[in-house]
């Protein structure tokens, strides 16, 4: 091929390469706290406003071009900024700068001490605040897009695992709360980790990630780091930009300090990572173990993390850009007529004042989501060379964050919730049913229980649109112990690190998918994660909610092995059984065939194994050892004809012999609860595989890690 034409067949063919060294950025910065005291402040569950400012709040934007099409990134010191306002701001926004409506992101803090911009629960919008909201959004864009000059970009990446920690807990079986409507429904809520005995886990996981943007001239002056983690908020007085503010201003002091005279200040923004489900406090050290740091202690510390991470970025200059949107119709849970009639009767009693009680608040958002019955959110993804952000308008679970990392064909990716609208908590489906304030209908809480695979869906896609290339399998590393447990060949092997059912995949390649039943919570931390995993990645186990996992395996006779990691989220005299960990036998009932192997309760063995055979719960043989609860142990039962064996940890526990030849007779398999769902599992499993032959106690320890 002549020279001319192989360089004009390359052009063509990566026509980003035409504009990479175009790279555009600018930053600016305009305050958006209100010029007129008293506001309404969002954020609680009843109105209130407030006439002090503690911190100005901000809105900190980012305008970004390649030569062939410019985006803006704008974030705002705000609880929640509702789609119409934003859309509004946008088409402004656009009239004066060029930059088009859908190639701009807003997205709110979430700081529950800024001024009242969308209406929720028990506080309206303050009608005052909005307008002089929506011009100074505008402001910020054409600010940044002004100081627009050559530049390069950069991704880092730091664990912040100390600084989040799960806020959702899922409550015992016989501690369940009532909901605002009367009903005994709240099997989990916030906050409940704060009384162990009230509650057997957490309801998902945290995402440690503190993930950075940096965007420098092309000289190497900071110009701007954009920031993104997952907490939910630290808590303000008056009016205040909480932690968020604090982590950029405090980015300024410590990148921007030494900004040349004439040339535009550093920004430091930092946007609100997935943090649906996630608070500060970790609820599983003991209350006068846990750190009570200050707010400004604590935004030190995610930067002293941030700048560590910085210290290490490589920046590019020849990075393109790309955008793309999808406005998602999606229906609200409106109540039925009952609910309805209900509702009607207690807000016609309120008058013309605002709501009280939380009752009184539920009996007017089912109204107001009755009158609304559907709506449109906006999804986004956007890349900056091999740098991908995806958006949901949602208060996001931190699970559904790490699904849509782990798909996003571009490995540097960051969520921003609470983007393009304010359209509530989005529940992953399998927790709708365990019922609490995240889950009961209203505007911060009210759409369809599919929005959030919905909205997941569209992020990913998104992200393949602006990439052009295809999502990425997630598949969790096969560390020593898994190929351990591999070497030994089972029957059927259920790493279960799913992100979500009914399906669990047979990594033993002989095809047995496993089936998880509804009451069943996804990907939380499970046993040794370098040894299953790797060092770098977290193992990952579901949270058992009264719900089974369940298998058909027909080769099984009346010899084989069940291998399993068990975690007991329960108190071992919580109940007269504490739970069942594995069961053969009719589904929803018992045979003279069946036989289980479960923890012992108040009733006797309590906190030990047993195991019997049949339909007498009573004939039951008990280990020697109480297993303490939320740690993890492994556990292996062998069937080698009439003798019996269970081992804990690798030594034998167990040991008895049936008094008849009867095969188990049965291929159905339950594992975390009994055939007959009598006391199901309230704990983790994980790492389950199934042996058509009996092990010996050679096998046994070293599946144990002995």
């Amino acid at each position: 091929m002549y020279p001319h034409l192989f360089l004009l067949a390359l052009l063509l063919t990566f026509p980003a390469a035409l504009h990479a060294a175009d790279f555009r950025a600018g930053a600016a910065v305009v305050d958006v706290t209100p010029a007129v005291l008293p506001v309404l402040v969002n954020g609680g569950m009843l109105n209130r406003s407030v006439e002090k400012v503690n911190t100005p709040v901000n809105a900190r934007a980012l305008v970004l071009g390649d030569g062939r099409e410019q985006i803006a990134i704008v974030v705002v010191d705000s609880c929640m900024m509702g789609r119409p306002l934003l859309d509004e701001a946008k088409a402004l926004a656009a009239k004066r700068t060029g930059i088009a409506a859908n190639r701009i992101l807003i997205t709110a803090t979430h700081a529950h001490s800024a001024p009242s911009a969308f209406a929720c629960l028990g506080t309206d919008a303050d009608p005052r605040y909005i307008p002089f909201l929506r011009d100074k959004l505008v402001e910020a864009v054409v600010g940044a897009q002004k100081n627009l000059e050559p530049a390069r970009v950069g991704w880092a990446k730091g664990n912040a695992a100390e600084f989040t920690a799960l806020r959702q807990w899922i409550r015992r079986p016989d501690r369940i709360a009532e909901d605002p409507f009367g009903n005994k429904t709240v099997r989990a809520n916030m906050h409940a980790g704060r009384v162990w005995d009230d509650v057997t886990g957490e309801a998902g996981p945290e995402d440690p990630d503190l993930t950075l943007i940096s965007i420098q001239s092309r000289d190497g002056r900071p110009l701007a780091v954009l920031g993104n983690f997952s907490m939910h908020y630290f808590g303000d007085k008056d009016i205040g930009a909480d932690y968020y503010g604090l982590f950029s201003e405090g980015l300024k002091a410590r990148l921007g300090a030494s900004t040349p005279a004439g040339k535009p200040p550093f920004v430091g923004i930092m946007s609100h990572g997935c943090s649906g489900d996630i608070y500060r406090v970790d609820y599983k050290i003991p209350e006068k173990q846990r750190p009570t740091p200050t707010i400004q202690a604590y935004a030190d510390g995610l930067l002293d993390i941030a700048m560590k991470a910085l210290g290490g970025i490589q920046h590019r200059a020849d990075a393109d850009i790309a955008m793309a949107e999808k406005r998602l119709p999606l229906n609200y849970r409106v109540p039925d007529k009952q609910l309805l009639e209900w509702s009607q009767r207690i807000v016609k009693e309120m008058g013309d004042r605002l709501p009280k009680t939380t009752t009184e608040v539920y009996a007017r958002e089912q109204i107001i989501l009755h009158e609304m019955q559907r709506t449109e959110v906006v999804v986004q993804a956007l890349r900056i060379g091999d740098i991908g952000i995806a958006t949901t308008p949602n208060e996001t679970y931190a699970v559904t964050g790490l699904k849509i990392k782990a798909a996003s064909p571009l490995r540097n990716t960051m969520v921003i919730e609470l983007a393009n609208g304010a359209d509530g908590y989005i529940p992953p489906p399998e927790q709708h049913p365990f019922g609490g304030y995240n889950t009961w209908a209203a505007r911060s809480a009210g759409l369809e229980v599919l929005a959030e695979p919905k909205i997941t869906e569209a992020a990913i896609h998104l992200l393949e649109k602006v990439s052009g290339q295809p999502r990425r399998p997630w598949k969790l590393p096969e560390g020593p112990a898994a190929r351990a447990v591999l070497d030994t060949k089972p029957l059927a092997y259920w790493r279960l690190n799913e992100f979500t059912g009914p399906h669990a995949a047979d990594a033993s390649g002989r095809g047995h998918d496993a089936t998880y039943e509804p009451a069943i919570t996804y990907y939380l931390d499970g046993p040794r994660p370098a040894e299953f995993a790797s060092k770098d990645e977290i193992n990952r186990a579901p949270q058992f909610v009264g719900g089974r996992l369940r298998s058909r395996l027909e080769p099984l006779s009346d010899r084989y092995s069940v291998s399993l990691w068990v975690w007991n989220g329960m108190p071992n005299d919580g109940r007269d059984v504490s739970g069942w960990l594995f069961s053969r036998g009719p589904d929803h009932g018992l045979s003279a065939a069946s036989e289980h192997l479960g923890i012992g309760g108040k009733s006797g063995h309590t906190g030990k194994l047993v195991f019997f055979h049949g339909e007498n719960a009573s004939s039951a043989v008990a280990g020697k050892t109480e297993l303490p609860r939320w740690q993890w142990h492994h556990v292996t039962l062998v069937r080698d004809g009439q003798q019996v064996r269970a081992y804990l940890d690798g030594q034998l526990e167990i040991e008895t012999k049936l008094s008849t030849k009867t095969l188990a007779g049965f291929g159905q398999c339950f594992f975390g609860g009994r055939s007959d769902n009598d006391s199901n599992w309230e704990g983790r499993l994980d790492e389950i595989a199934v042996f058509d032959r009996a092990l010996t106690a050679r096998e046994v320890s070293k599946l144990a890690g002995k």
